[in-house]
């Protein structure tokens, strides 16, 4: 078990970092990439994540000195959060297919012009698949019980809260008051009961 720990917490250290990174350098600069377009854009930013990722294994041994052992109950509650998230990534891909997902209508407006996502349930919540990406980093770092998971877990909130603001003008500018009215009526994270 303490295999399967370390190496989901590896995963967890080589994949989020770099995950958040990306669409924080996207949302920030998305004129600047839509004139360089979908390819050229991911051609230029795999790099940096290859990089990134490289980097933090080589370092993989001093972030991952601190772990709290294997505990079962943190591992059921991790698994019950990661189903949560499994939920929520199956409801989301019926209405955000991965062009969308993979940011192409903020890439290429012209080629994919994208709609203002509004049913299912994107009539609950505005942003589900943070909510799903933050659901699945939490039950990652309970399953794996490292300090490396935690820290990321921490990390992760205000940055997916800086990467909503800045997706939210971008639908601002594109959809207008269109946008305005799905605001006023559907919260961000946590639905409306």
């Amino acid at each position: 078990m303490n295999s399967v720990r370390y190496y989901v917490a590896l995963v967890v250290l080589l994949s989020v970092p770099p995950g958040l990174l990306l669409w924080f350098i996207i949302h920030p600069f998305a004129s600047f990439w839509r004139r360089l377009g979908p390819v050229w854009t991911y051609s230029i930013l795999v790099l940096p994540m290859v990089a990134m990722m490289v980097g933090l294994f080589l370092v993989r041994k001093p972030l991952l000195t601190v772990d709290f052992g294997t505990r079962y109950e943190l591992i059921a509650v991790g698994v019950l959060v990661m189903v949560g998230a499994f939920t929520i990534g199956i409801k989301r891909k019926k209405h955000l297919t991965f062009g969308i997902l993979a940011g192409l209508p903020e890439l290429s407006q012209q080629r994919y012009p994208g709609k203002l996502l509004t049913e299912g349930l994107y009539a609950k919540i505005r942003h589900p698949r943070y909510v799903e990406a933050f659901l699945g980093i939490l039950g990652y770092a309970l399953i794996a019980n490292y300090l490396a998971p935690y820290f990321l877990v921490l990390l992760s909130i205000p940055i997916i809260f800086l990467i909503v603001a800045l997706e939210e003008r971008e639908l601002r500018d594109r959809f207008g008051e269109e946008y305005e009215e799905y605001c006023r009526n559907v919260p961000r994270f946590l639905p409306k009961f």
